[in-house]
């Protein structure tokens, strides 16, 4: 299922979701001037789990290597193709405007990037050893919409769903869509742990996993504070429509 609208309207121009966007797609168009350079691009600013499974004891040693470390921050900046630039922007943009409306906007800055890193620090645990590029926003989004179920779970979710060889939309609740969402990272998450998946490319479902699970835990610090939202006058007759 494809997200392509909600109808919480934004509590506040979203600012710093706007900015978050338009720098992944800079970063991405630069990305593709560099040609055969990318390569080498992907392995100096992406995480490489390897090495910042080496860099940890060194760093208990007063050793640090700044340039891995600051992978953990560059690489939710990168993407690697299209598709994976534009399903992270198109969910940014649905989910992430309510998320900053209810954390302000420096508020929401530090949530993404610490999910961000909290959901890389899970994925390196998982795959210690793994010398493959890991990259993408999709852990900081992932706990952009684990804090987004907590707080936002009866919002609706106009969604695309292919049907055979034909596409369809329909309306479910944001709860039902971020579990069946949550269940098929699980998913793939315990399926990647199998040995013959060790040092495979693919989807850094663990990344995923971790970063929806820290913003389940904030949204909840939360929600004692949260306001019910005023729903959208104008959403039943865009769903109707269309």
């Amino acid at each position: 299922m494809i997200p392509l609208h909600d109808d919480i309207p934004s509590a506040r121009v979203p600012v710093v979701n706007y900015a978050l966007i338009v720098v992944n797609v800079l970063v991405f168009l630069y990305e593709l001037s560099l040609g055969p350079g990318i390569d080498a691009f992907f392995h100096q600013w992406a995480v490489i789990p390897r090495e910042l499974t080496h860099a940890w004891p060194q760093l208990r040693h007063g050793v640090i290597h700044l340039d891995v470390w600051l992978s953990v921050l560059t690489a939710m900046f990168l993407h690697g193709g299209w598709l994976h630039l534009l399903g992270n922007m198109l969910t940014l943009w649905i989910f992430g405007d309510n998320v900053e409306g209810q954390l302000g906007h420096l508020g929401y800055l530090v949530f993404y990037l610490a999910a961000g890193i909290l959901a890389t620090a899970l994925q390196v645990f998982v795959s210690p050893l793994s010398t493959l590029p890991s990259l993408g926003a999709s852990g900081a989004i992932a706990g952009v919409l684990g804090f987004y179920l907590i707080l936002f779970p009866d919002a609706r979710v106009l969604t695309l769903v292919p049907i055979g060889f034909f596409l369809t939309t329909i309306r479910v609740s944001a709860l039902i869509y971020l579990l069946l969402w949550f269940a098929m990272q699980a998913i793939q998450g315990i399926a990647a742990l199998a040995p013959s998946q060790a040092n495979v490319g693919g989807v850094a479902w663990w990344a995923h996993i971790g970063g929806f699970l820290f913003g389940l835990v904030i949204g909840a610090l939360n929600r004692g504070s949260h306001r019910p939202p005023p729903r959208n006058p104008y959403a039943d007759r865009w769903y109707s429509n269309r």
